[in-house]
Formats: C-alpha cells, sequence, structure tokens
C-alpha cells in the first residue's frame, strides 16, 4: 500500500495497473491467454499484446488517445474510418473492437515494417528507402488513388462533414485544430502568420471532395509489398491534394523516396491531373497542422509523452511550414551558422550529472530503455540550450527592436507585441515578417544540431522544392503535371 502512494512509484504503478486492465479485456473479448503485453514507443499510449489460443499464437494492437488533446477528432473515429476503408477493399488491420477501460481500439497487431515516424527517432535511427520499401511505396500511391474515391456519402455516414465551398474544402480541417490554439489562448507568432496567409490564399478553383488520410503516407510493408494502411485518426472531407502535401512535409524525417516519381504514379492510378501550386499550397496547411501538436505539447506535465520531440517538432517543422511558404511567394531566405558557444560551466555540470542519473534509472517491465532515454532526453537537450541561449535571445531581440520598434524586456513580450502586428498587417509585409520568424527558428534549430552539425542533419533539411523556381500562385494550369 505504501508504494502505491510513493510518487516516485505512481508512474509504474499506473502502468502496471494499464497492463492488468489490457489483460482482463483481451482474454475476456479476444479469447485464449495473455501472454506478454509491451508498451511500444508512440505519440501516444500503445500496446502489442501477444496471446495464446488452443496452441495458436495471435497478437493484437491496443491503441489509445494521448492523454491531452492532440487533435479534433473523436477517438473511436478512426476505427470506424479503418472499418471503412476495410469495406472499399483497403488493406487496413482488422479491427476487432474498443476497449473501454483503458480506453483504446483493437486491432490485429499486422507484420511488417515502417520508417521512423517520430523525429528524434528518425535522427537516431536514419530513415533509408531500400528498393523493397520504394516498391511498397509505389503500391501505397495506388491504394491512396483508391481511398481518394471513396464515395463521400460512406464517409458522412461515420461523422465526416462534408465541406461546403473552397475554403471548407482546404481549411475545414486546419481549423478544428485552429480553434484548440485559440481555446488553450497560445501565443506563436509563425502559426499566427501561416493562420491568416492561408485564410487569404485559399485555391478558390478546387471543389473535388473526397476522404483525406490527413497523415498520408503511412503504411507498413514486408519485404517488397505492403502489408497495410495504418494511422488515419485525423482522416476527413476535404482537398484530396493534402495528403499529397503530406509526402513533401515528411520528408525526409520519413525518407519518402522520389516524390516526383511518386506523384506520377498517383496521377496515373487516380487518372486526374494534379496541380503543383494547390500541392504547395497545402504543404503549408499540413505543416501548420503538424505545428499545432507539439505547440499544444509543451507546456503539459502529464505522464508520458515526449518533451524533447515536442520542442524539437516546434522549431523544425515550424520552420519548414515558413520555407513551405516562402516557396509559393517566392521569397528568399536568410542562412545562418551556429557561433562558438557561451560556456555556462554551473548549468552543464547540473545536466550532466542529471542526465547520467537518469540513463541510470533501473529498467522494469513497466520502464523501458526508451522511456528512459525519454526522460534523460530533457537535461541533453538544455545541455545545447545553456551553451547558445544567450546568442539567440539576444539575436531575436535586437532583430525584433528592428521591426517592432522598440527592444521588447523579454521573448514572452515580444511574442505578444509581434502577434499583435501581424493580426493588423498586410500583405505588404509578409516578406518582412516572415524572414524574421524564420531566422528565430532556423536559430533553434542550429541549437538542436548542435556545432560541427552534417548539412544533413534532419534538424536542418528543408522541404523539398517543388515548383522548381516558377513561383507562379496557386491554380495557376501551368503547374499541373503533363
Amino acid at each position: 500500500m505504501a508504494e502505491s502512494q510513493d510518487p516516485t512509484n505512481r508512474g509504474a504503478s499506473e502502468s502496471a495497473d494499464q497492463l492488468e486492465r489490457i489483460t482482463l479485456w483481451a482474454e475476456a473479448n479476444l479469447g485464449g491467454k495473455v501472454t506478454r503485453v509491451e508498451r511500444q514507443r508512440r505519440w501516444r499510449p500503445v500496446w502489442r499484446v501477444s496471446m495464446e489460443d488452443a496452441g495458436q499464437e495471435r497478437e493484437y494492437l491496443f491503441k489509445a488517445d494521448r492523454v491531452w488533446a492532440a487533435h479534433p477528432y473523436l477517438h473511436v473515429h478512426e476505427m470506424n474510418l479503418l472499418n471503412v476503408l476495410a469495406a472499399h477493399d483497403i488493406p487496413v488491420p482488422p479491427q476487432r473492437g474498443f476497449c473501454n477501460d483503458p480506453p483504446a481500439i483493437v486491432m490485429d497487431w499486422v507484420r511488417g515494417g515502417r520508417d521512423p515516424g517520430l523525429v528524434m527517432e528518425a535522427v537516431e535511427t536514419a530513415s533509408t528507402m531500400t528498393p523493397d520499401r520504394w516498391s511498397a511505396s509505389l503500391q501505397y500511391m495506388a491504394q491512396l488513388a483508391a481511398m481518394h474515391k471513396i464515395p463521400v456519402p460512406a464517409l458522412e455516414a461515420i461523422g465526416c462533414s462534408k465541406p461546403e465551398g473552397p475554403t471548407e474544402l482546404a481549411l475545414q480541417h486546419y481549423e478544428r485544430f485552429q480553434a484548440m490554439y485559440d481555446e488553450q489562448g497560445i501565443v506563436d507568432p509563425p502559426m499566427e502568420f501561416a493562420t491568416r496567409w492561408l485564410r487569404r490564399n485559399v485555391p478558390m478553383h478546387r471543389s473535388r471532395i473526397s476522404l483525406v488520410t490527413g497523415d498520408c503516407g503511412q503504411f507498413l510493408s514486408d519485404g517488397p509489398d505492403l502489408t497495410c494502411v495504418i494511422d488515419v485518426e485525423i482522416g476527413h472531407l476535404g482537398d484530396h491534394l493534402h495528403d499529397l502535401a503530406c509526402f513533401r512535409g515528411r520528408h525526409p524525417v520519413e525518407n519518402m523516396g522520389d516524390l516526383p516519381s511518386l506523384f506520377r504514379h498517383y496521377e496515373k492510378a487516380l487518372g486526374e491531373p494534379l496541380d503543383l501550386g494547390v500541392i504547395a499550397y497545402h504543404t503549408v496547411a499540413f505543416l501548420g497542422v503538424g505545428y499545432f501538436g507539439p505547440l499544444f505539447a509543451l507546456s503539459r506535465t502529464d505522464a508520458g509523452g515526449d518533451w524533447v520531440e515536442a520542442a524539437v517538432q516546434c522549431a523544425f517543422i515550424g520552420r519548414r511550414m515558413l520555407e513551405a511558404l516562402a516557396e509559393v511567394e517566392g521569397i528568399a531566405l536568410d542562412e545562418l551558422t551556429l557561433p562558438d558557444p557561451r560556456p555556462s560551466p554551473l548549468e552543464e555540470m547540473a545536466l550532466s550529472k542529471l542526465a547520467a542519473d537518469l540513463h541510470r534509472l533501473p529498467l522494469s517491465e513497466t520502464f523501458a530503455s526508451w522511456q528512459r532515454g525519454i526522460l534523460a532526453s530533457v537535461p541533453e537537450y538544455l545541455l545545447n540550450q545553456a551553451r547558445y541561449r544567450r546568442w539567440a535571445e539576444d539575436t531575436d531581440l535586437d532583430e525584433l527592436a528592428v521591426v517592432l520598434g522598440k527592444r521588447p524586456a523579454d521573448l514572452i513580450e515580444a511574442d505578444k507585441l509581434l502577434v499583435d502586428l501581424i493580426r493588423t498587417a498586410g500583405p505588404e509585409r509578409d516578406a518582412e515578417l516572415l524572414r524574421l520568424m524564420h531566422r528565430r527558428l532556423l536559430r533553434q534549430c542550429l541549437i538542436i544540431a548542435g556545432p560541427d552539425a552534417a548539412e544533413d542533419h534532419l534538424a536542418l533539411m528543408k522541404v523539398e522544392p517543388l515548383l522548381d523556381g516558377r513561383m507562379d500562385r496557386v491554380g495557376d494550369p501551368a503547374l499541373a503535371f503533363a
């Protein structure tokens, strides 16, 4: 009894309790005996459950929701959408029901691999495109085209809202995240800037409505074959070209391969020409949605999660969002380099000691090595911040003084003043404000990569160009594939 009340053991006891409840549900609803329950490294709680029944081994995936609201869709929405996909012959994991305690979608564990989906995981284990994975990627493009042909009423039947008009078609999904952002009172100048730009530049000529997976390019493969489509938790009705934009947004965190070749393969399977300008627009929208998630996570102290992943994603995704926007607008951005570090001996010694002690924490059934690594990554992240924080903050405030007409007292005041300016500024100030915010985020990416980082460090990788130097506006027919 005393152990369960000890705050240092509370997380472990909660995890053990979850494993027990998962075991009870599995044995009552799936048949057989649970032999192993293993927590997986993901943003959300996910467990691999192994069972044995009459000498037969089976495996399942229990997929819980995040401990905080990270997106505007109900947890059960993904299960319902996967069932729609299965009904239209899209290969997805068979669904086995919904566990109420802990709340989790239950599906078959499907054999097959995938590239890293988390930035820090991709930094640790480089993403590669093998011949087998490329073969499966081409198969995925054909499946994606098939998903985009599913009749709209089938999606409306599970609660997907049908957009009305080109603005809703482009931004209905994005605006749901924006509403969450507004409710939380977050103050973030890049997000404010991107939202206003997206609203001003909606592709008004678009009308085709289809399923949009929302986080496209996620599938499992075994050898050269695609085994199933996964992770459609934010699937919705909208413009299907948003899914093509996901490939640009995900690459190269996940090495998606030759994007133009993938797009041509998809175009042939769909039987309709692609509009590159619209894909460029939706790249900004997709990265904006990707930026909302870590912004929601940064201030949370709930058990679990990966704080450093959120911090890195804010800098990395936010910078790439602005770079994608700059390509559409034809705005040239600045290149920066990391200066020599300014030592901060006391902080560095304390953080190094904390990281070392965290790496020494004993592992257990409910505390895996990757979970220990996530804890230790916080002081390790702060080590570089301690060495370069003064440079970044002083430079930020000096540059903001030029734009704002006064030097803010600190970055909190600076963000509030900059958001106020963005809300009143016209398009004629876009280039000035975009370059300012891009430099701020680029400085953070340089700090994350650290001194002597390779040019292809993931924190520094840019969005692959799409418009080939033709900075035409969205909707120009000249931007369609030949």
